[in-house]
């Protein structure tokens, strides 16, 4: 679609909205929310102290975002019109399921839906029905054919290891990528550790239990994240992202939540993004509402850009973060109606009043960067307690702070409360300009111990901002892709 909205007056967007979350996804989504005319107060369960600090913002931090019950009777006491499931553990824990049930509005899925992000076999399940490629892989509730598996992959041809997932909910830190066979049998003894013996494991495959662990081929390629608004049978989406999932530059160190991301990515123009939501989430939301889980909410899909084409690596049931950190200041159209549009089935309602067309959520054409700040010794045992410095002095470098993992003393100082901090974000006409703006910034954070990468963005494909990626020809080989799927 074209990057500018047409000129259908606005949909009337949703005028009290409750956020679930506390962290720096849920910054994001409350400070693009408060941004909005229409929205008169945004809620926030647990919230935070900075999230608290936004205009039109009021934190409620004696409610558990997981705990159902509480959250529908903070809803109806609040009288919101829609509510916003940002983390994936209370999709999980079903609050979706209650509020839907209650006739309350929510952007988020009902737990069956939501599986496709905690259940990795589930996700492969789903994706082979519907017809999209993702890497060779199968699922095992035992160790013995798990290590086996790993072993045949690491050793085929051209081969270079092998990818272990657990199959489960692990705060986006589940995923040990393997570079031979000896680092993949130690991440499934790991995972195994505890697991039933074999016997009691093949009851469990056979009562159709969830397995323990995912084995798949290891693909090699550029990583990208295509993040699309759903309504059990459209797609909407916002601008390709890349996310940086090792702690060090050079993608060293271990896999953590991501260190870093940038939008748009110049070797994935939207062009080809427009197909890729047709190809991949259009018939995932189709196979879903076969099965009686229809979704509603955020569709995240983790691609990798492989010379054969881009291949499915992941869903989540909910934003990216820290991608949607560096998404969501680049949209040029406001996000209220368009979520309160999906959550209540009628996503293409929604966009129509705001006069889009197409399969992408139209820019400013501005770059973002956003480079995460984390805690001493994350990700392992991350450290609590450090007093941030700079947080002022950043502000002022015409950057955007999201807080992650923060909380202010009674000095009114904020120190570290998590493992990921913050996220710095810059803009910029061109992603050069807006990774100068992110450093800037981020240059002026202090805390001791404090971890962060200094190449997010750095190293670019040819083509190297917003105007040239949105115009080039799609440089990815579309082969392999037989009768609009991939094959």
């Amino acid at each position: 679609m074209s990057s500018q909205a047409g000129s259908s007056p606005q949909i009337a967007g949703p005028a009290r909205v409750l956020v679930l979350g506390g962290g720096g996804r849920e910054h994001a989504l409350v400070w693009s929310l408060t941004r909005e005319a229409e929205v008169e107060a945004v809620i926030v369960a647990p919230g935070s102290d900075a999230i608290g600090e936004e205009p039109k913002v009021r934190c409620v931090p004696g409610v558990s975002a997981t705990d159902p019950a509480a959250v529908l009777a903070l809803a109806t006491a609040e009288d919101v019109d829609l509510v916003v499931v940002g983390p994936e553990a209370p999709l999980a824990a079903g609050v979706a399921d209650v509020l839907e049930e209650a006739g309350v509005p929510t952007f988020g899925p009902i737990r069956s839906a939501a599986r496709i992000e905690w259940s990795k076999a589930f996700c492969r399940e789903v994706a082979a029905a519907a017809g999209v490629r993702m890497a060779r892989g199968e699922a095992f509730w035992a160790l013995e054919p798990a290590l086996a598996y790993a072993r045949e992959l690491a050793a085929a041809p051209g081969a270079r290891g092998a990818v272990v997932k657990a199959d489960g909910l692990m705060a986006g830190k589940g995923v040990t990528v393997c570079d031979d066979f000896a680092r993949a049998e130690t991440a499934l003894r790991a995972l195994f550790a505890g697991a039933p013996a074999a016997a009691e494991a093949e009851a469990a495959r056979l009562a159709g239990r969830p397995p323990v662990v995912v084995v798949e081929e290891r693909l090699f390629g550029a990583e990208a994240s295509l993040i699309a608004l759903c309504d059990d049978h459209g797609a909407l989406a916002l601008p390709p992202a890349r996310d940086h999932k090792r702690l060090l530059d050079d993608d060293r160190g271990p896999n953590t939540g991501g260190m870093g991301a940038y939008s748009p990515v110049p070797d994935l123009p939207e062009s080809l993004c427009a197909t890729l939501v047709d190809m991949i989430h259009v018939p995932i939301l189709a196979d879903l509402a076969r099965r009686g889980a229809p979704f509603r909410g955020a569709l995240y899909a983790g691609l990798m850009l492989t010379p054969e084409g881009p291949v499915l690596i992941e869903c989540n049931a909910r934003f990216g973060d820290p991608e949607v950190q560096a998404l969501l200041p680049r949209l040029a159209v406001p996000l209220g109606p368009l979520l309160l549009g999906a959550a209540l089935g009628d996503l293409a309602g929604a966009a129509a009043e705001l006069g889009l067309v197409g399969r992408m959520l139209p820019t400013t054409g501005d770059a973002a960067v956003a480079i995460v700040l984390a805690a001493a010794d994350y990700p392992e045992t991350p450290r609590k307690g450090d007093l941030i410095g700079g947080l002022a002095e950043a502000a002022r470098a015409d950057a955007t702070i999201f807080h992650a993992g923060t909380v202010r003393g009674a000095d009114g100082q904020y120190r570290t409360n998590g493992g990921r901090v913050l996220s710095v974000v810059g803009l910029g006409s061109t992603l050069a300009a807006a990774r100068a703006s992110a450093e800037k910034a981020a240059d002026k954070v202090t805390w001791e111990g404090m971890q962060r990468r200094h190449d997010i963005a750095a190293r670019l494909p040819a083509v190297a901002d917003a105007k040239a990626a949105a115009a080039s020809p799609a440089p990815i080989s579309a082969a392999g892709w037989e009768g609009g799927k991939l094959a």
